[in-house]
């Protein structure tokens, strides 16, 4: 899924580490100060000023003797002052923190994570061992949401798109990985405390030093807030030397120990393992599922009768080193990851089905809106292709079809928006990137990424395993074409180069046509040129003997491509959590003396469909409710029995808790009455139909409100409980 740039990777590398690094808040370039908060720093600092020369002032009258009166007077014009700027900094706090405080949102999200754990959804790994940052246990009904989560994206994505599906080791051979640029690139600038050796991530600790500073800082002047506020637009672009010099610049120290810190340096996020006992064979725990269907491109392309486009899928664990986990679920060190190749020629990126979403409205936020400073606006999805602001068709359709699949799981769509790339997030090779950001209390959080990565993963791999990873149209009729043709003189190569010979001769054939060119020119006026081999590490003088470069017109019978890939990647554990935050209220309980917790999911992802319990202890009602339970098993539908004899309302309160749709009362033998949720509405249906209408609200094939007409109402004093 999507990862973040390093200091150590260039920006037109970062896309390519980006589907392998932990899914993090935006990296929204910050937009020059709002000039609300500007002026308010100004006039806070102005306010600032005329306080202390008044008191001044009221100093100087006290030491010349002035009247009663007059320094009474001074001392309330004083005070007027001190009232004024204590609105001022009220109005900035309110500026900087936006619509709710960070007390609110902290409060919010301590409710959440408690109910989360105290109900098992997830609890950290090891926890009698006092646990291990980054690693997380999903106890049973988080087992049963992810596992709704991952049926639905399959019926969504693969059975619905025709996707071809595969599964690949976790345990990942180095060399795929140095093809891939992992091996060399995948890394996090960190620095350590210099006494204790605890690690840090550099950009993080200079990241809340800022915003800390921003939040906190009232009489920091208008001046110095746009110098942070840029440090924050340009913190994924600092170089290693850039970010150590900021980091000193601003006294920054361990946050635990107050010790200095030691320079920025890169450490690789992979975890390095050996297969094999003798150590021989080098690997690593995948970053990403991504390799492994890239690896297999040209199989799974003769499997679909070598036809383009198509798309394969895997859902899978991946890993990463984090050097400080935080924010719970949504930076760990081993996570699930759905991901999806979509092959396409590089010539037609248009969508058969792209009409069946272009219709579709939702925030985006383009690149030109995030540098000037704007806010994410509704716009037709359809109309942002048609005016370029989405590169091609096929992008916009799994845009929209993320859209989608996001807004049916539960999340709310005024939360959700679509974020394009800034160009120093884009790879060189990318024709064009989004993310869906969903918003939750940690701010905007990236977790699905969508890009167009052209066909530069499927390159690397051929160039890397010398296997061609290409698809081929044959042509109706044979064309003449223009090739370039590269012939080299192996035996005046092999008396130059000797055991290096193979490695020159790839590398001279491996020339595209400008390259080609540019030295065939170079030898005809020189006679030599200087030549970089990357296999062999140095450059090496080619001589005009060495090789013949020309142009012939040949006919061809097909084309042969390396095909682009649209990647949409989705980190499931961060959609989950952010699922969690938008499903989450709480309501008073019936005597108004306390708060219950209450998860509002939908029913296609709920952990338990149902809850089936007896509304008093009574040995023939309890038979009733395991005749219903194992209905409602035999129908696939999840369910829970509780015949304790706590009363009625605590029982629903507790499914309420667990976020379980609809609970089943029986209170006779012959019918039994179905509440719901959020309404707390409840219906009469006959003991034999509950199943059926169960099963039928629950996978979404009518609604609630279907429901209510069609049985009669129930009304009573424990349905308010």
């Amino acid at each position: 899924m999507r990862y973040y740039p390093t200091t150590t990777i260039s920006s037109s590398l970062f896309s390519l580490f980006r589907r392998t690094r932990s899914l993090r808040s935006s990296a929204v370039v910050t937009p020059p100060m709002a000039t609300t908060e500007d002026s308010l720093r100004q006039a806070l600092a102005e306010k600032q000023s005329t306080i202390d020369a008044r008191g001044t002032a009221i100093r100087q009258l006290k030491s010349s003797g002035a009247s009663k009166s007059e320094i009474d007077e001074a001392v309330k014009a004083l005070n007027d002052l001190k009232l004024e700027k204590t609105s001022i900094e009220n109005q900035l706090k309110a500026s900087i923190s936006g619509e709710g405080s960070s007390c609110n949102k902290e409060a919010f999200r301590q409710a959440v994570v408690n109910t989360l754990e105290r109900r098992l959804f997830y609890i950290p790994s090891f926890k009698i061992y006092r646990g291990v940052a980054g690693l997380y246990d999903y106890g049973p009904p988080g087992c049963a949401v992810k596992s709704n989560v991952l049926a639905f994206w399959r019926q969504h994505f693969v059975l619905e798109e025709d996707m071809l599906e595969v599964d690949c080791p976790c345990v990942t051979p180095e060399v795929v990985l140095k093809a891939s640029g992992h091996v060399d690139k995948f890394t996090d600038l960190m620095v350590k405390d210099e006494k204790t050796g605890n690690c840090y991530r550099a950009d993080h600790l200079l990241k809340d030093f800022c915003k800390d500073k921003l939040e906190n800082d009232l009489a920091m002047s208008a001046d110095k807030a746009a110098e942070l506020k840029h440090v924050l637009a340009v913190l994924d672009d600092l170089s290693g030397e850039q970010l150590g010099a900021k980091i000193k610049e601003y006294g920054i120290v361990a946050p635990d120990t107050k010790n200095p810190l030691s320079d920025p340096y890169p450490f690789n996020l992979m975890f390095q393992t050996q297969i094999g006992p003798s150590g021989a064979s080098t690997g690593y725990m995948r970053p990403e599922t991504a390799q492994g269907i890239f690896v297999n491109f040209r199989d799974l392309y003769y499997y679909n009768g070598n036809k383009l486009p198509f798309a394969a899928a895997q859902i899978g664990q991946a890993f990463r080193n984090e050097i400080s986990p935080r924010q719970g679920l949504l930076r760990v060190r081993e996570f699930t990851l759905a991901e999806i190749e979509h092959f396409v020629d590089p010539d037609d990126k248009s969508h058969p089905k792209y009409s069946e979403v272009s219709s579709l409205k939702f925030l985006m936020f383009p690149r030109d809106e995030q540098m000037s400073g704007q806010s994410a606006k509704v716009l037709c999805l359809g109309d942002a292709v048609s005016k370029g602001i989405v590169n091609n068709q096929t992008l916009a359709y799994f845009i929209g079809r993320v859209y989608l699949f996001l807004t049916r799981l539960g999340i709310d769509e005024k939360r959700l928006r679509f974020r394009q790339h800034l160009p120093n997030e884009m790879a060189h090779y990318a024709a064009d990137c989004w993310d869906a950001e969903i918003e939750s209390s940690y701010g905007w959080i990236e977790c699905v990424g969508i890009a167009d990565r052209s066909a530069y993963d499927l390159r690397a791999h051929t160039d890397k395993s010398g296997v061609a990873l290409v698809a081929q149209e044959k042509f109706a009729e044979p064309k003449e074409v223009e090739k370039l043709v590269i012939t080299p003189v192996k035996k005046e190569l092999g008396l130059a180069f000797k055991g290096s010979q193979k490695m020159v001769v790839e590398a001279l054939e491996a020339m595209n046509e400008k390259e080609a060119m540019d030295m065939k020119a170079a030898l005809e006026t020189k006679g030599e040129v200087e030549f970089e081999v990357c296999t062999l590490g140095k450059t090496v003088t080619i001589k005009k003997n060495m090789l013949s470069i020309s142009k012939e017109i040949k006919k061809e019978h097909q084309r042969v491509f390396t095909p682009s890939v649209i990647e949409p990647s989705f980190g499931i554990g961060r959609i989950i959590y952010c699922l969690y935050e938008h499903s989450f209220y709480m309501r008073p309980s019936k005597a108004g003396d306390e708060q219950l917790n209450v998860f509002r999911f939908p029913p296609l992802v709920a952990p338990i469909k149902c809850t089936v319990f007896p509304l008093v202890q009574n040995q023939q009602y309890e038979e009733v409710a395991k005749q219903i339970s194992r209905s409602l098993t035999a129908a696939g539908v999840s369910n829970k029995k509780d015949i304790t004899g706590t009363s009625i309302g605590k029982r629903y309160a507790r499914t309420d808790e667990l976020g379980v749709p609809f609970a089943v009362t029986v209170d006779s033998t012959s019918s039994v009455t179905i509440r719901e949720r959020d309404s707390k509405d409840q219906i009469r249906v006959n003991v034999d139909e509950v199943a059926a209408v169960i099963k039928e609200v629950s996978e979404g094939r009518c609604q609630w409100t279907d429901i209510l007409q069609k049985y009669p109402a129930h009304t009573s004093a424990s349905a308010d409980e």
